[in-house]
């Protein structure tokens, strides 16, 4: 970020301070003038500081969860890491799943964004996460009735497979058709023992995916308060991207339970960001 943020008001601020002031108001669900009274600042001042941080870091590094060609994705190294654990598949390299984001319930289209499964309001995204603990693609949101086949099409994550690495593919649930990029359970009623035991291995290796979403409301709980997620008064996607934007960076300075469990390390901040 620039030295001094300038808000849309015209207040200049340091862009530790309004770092900070972001980082508190994400970790967890509170008032404006709480924060305010953290920071000696006015509640409207710090509401604009945070929408500034938030757009700023959006539009920076949103693009970093869209595109899979990094000079620090290893393909090859990170499939070795999935092999290592026991997977059947010896060209996985990563996991693919959706999430169901509640949100309040909004004013307007309460049924487009209604999950019946779940039975709230929400937002859905998809990840792909890799054995080093990082989200490599995040991508949404669509609106929370809209099945996980639909996010896959939308997202054009295909096509970024093909092209970054032809000859790999991840791994999704039931939920994903199977793809030359893409590979799913074992389908059917009645399963061999092979089949059984792959769908076995394969579901404990996924997991990952599970972790990754949690890691993002665990450091950031601002985003799992649904009261506080409204549709049409806030960027409510826009929260959680850059949520799992910052959840990457912590993942390169820290690690996670993905880079302790698959043993393999995480970029550098530096390299994630540059």
């Amino acid at each position: 970020m620039p030295e001094v943020l300038e808000t849309p008001n015209r207040l200049k601020v340091n862009r530790l301070e309004a770092l900070c002031i972001f980082l508190r108001r994400m970790a967890y669900p509170c008032r404006l003038s709480d924060v305010g009274e953290l920071f000696g600042r006015h509640p409207s001042d710090v509401s604009l500081i945070f929408k500034t941080v938030l757009n700023n870091i959006h539009e920076m590094h949103s693009q970093r969860l869209l595109s899979l060609d990094h000079p620090w994705l290893d393909v090859a190294a990170l499939s070795e890491s999935v092999v290592a654990k026991g997977s059947p598949l010896p060209r996985c390299f990563g996991f693919i799943d959706g999430t169901v984001r509640p949100i309040a319930r909004p004013s307007e289209n309460q049924k487009e964004c209604y999950n019946g499964h779940k039975r709230v309001h929400a937002l859905k995204f998809q990840a792909v996460t890799l054995p080093n603990g990082i989200i490599g693609h995040l991508f949404g949101p669509l609106s929370g009735r809209r099945h996980d086949s639909a996010l896959l099409s939308e997202s054009g994550l295909m096509p970024e497979l093909q092209r970054v690495a032809p000859e790999y593919y991840i791994y999704g649930d039931q939920a994903y058709p199977l793809r030359r990029q893409l590979i799913a359970p074992f389908r059917g009623a009645v399963l061999t023992e092979n089949q059984e035991n792959f769908n076995h291995q394969m579901g404990k290796l996924r997991m990952c995916v599970e972790w990754s979403f949690g890691k993002i409301i665990q450091y950031f709980s601002f985003l799992d308060y649904k009261k506080n997620q409204k549709l049409f008064l806030q960027p409510v996607a826009k929260h959680y991207l850059v949520g799992g934007l910052l959840t990457n960076c912590h993942t390169c300075l820290y690690g996670s339970v993905t880079t302790s469990y698959f043993d393999c390390p995480p970029p550098s901040l530096e390299d994630y960001l540059y």
